[in-house]
């Protein structure tokens, strides 16, 4: 008897080397589920992000390519925002050279194409001076920012997001240059420039 029971030992210990419990499996699995899940909901977070940055980055760019192409080729260029189509592009008037009217464009080239949102991303604030001074709340299917040959523009204040993540643009009149800012509107600098100020 003593000796079948040193046979049984090292069997015994071998069985429990050679495998997992069932427990621990389930255990394994729920881990990987949780370290899973919290990964999922990182990256979803992550891309959110990353779609409203790029969109407003592109937004920014896009009002600085029209300040410097209004300026250069000396006639104006609007920055187009179209809240149905959910988008915005740069357009600009032009000479048709085979019937000689002028005649509205929208700008593609190499530098500047027409975007339009991704996902969730939308105009949640548009606040745009009109020519006469008064500001434009009203939500109209499109509004434009014109930036003009002498450098100077529509102020404009514009918030771009997904109703959690935002970004803010604003365009100064007197020197037609955009800022962009990680936040609401209504934490955004939005400064003025008096040019009697600078000339002394």
């Amino acid at each position: 008897m003593g000796r079948m029971h040193r046979q049984d030992q090292p069997r015994r210990a071998r069985e429990r080397a050679s495998g997992f419990t069932l427990t621990e499996v389930l255990l394994v699995v729920a881990l990987i589920a949780v370290v899973g899940g919290l990964g999922g909901g990182m990256y979803v977070g992550t891309y959110k992000r990353l779609l409203v940055e790029r969109t407003a980055r592109e937004f920014f760019l896009m009002a600085r390519y029209a300040r410097i192409m209004a300026i250069s080729q000396q006639r104006p260029y609007d920055l187009v925002l179209n809240q149905e189509n959910k988008g915005f592009a740069l357009a600009t008037t032009e000479v048709n050279p085979t019937s000689g009217q002028t005649e509205k464009t929208v700008v593609k080239d190499l530098y500047c194409r027409p975007v339009e949102f991704e996902g969730e991303v939308r105009f949640e604030d548009v606040r745009i001076t009109a020519p006469s001074g008064n500001q434009t709340g009203e939500t109209s299917p499109e509004q434009k920012i014109a930036f003009l040959p002498n450098g100077s523009a529509q102020s404009a204040v514009v918030q771009i997001g997904d109703g959690t993540i935002h970004y803010t643009m604003v365009v100064v009149a007197a020197t037609g240059k955009a800022s962009l800012y990680d936040g609401v509107a209504a934490e955004a600098k939005t400064a003025s420039v008096d040019l009697d100020l600078q000339q002394e």
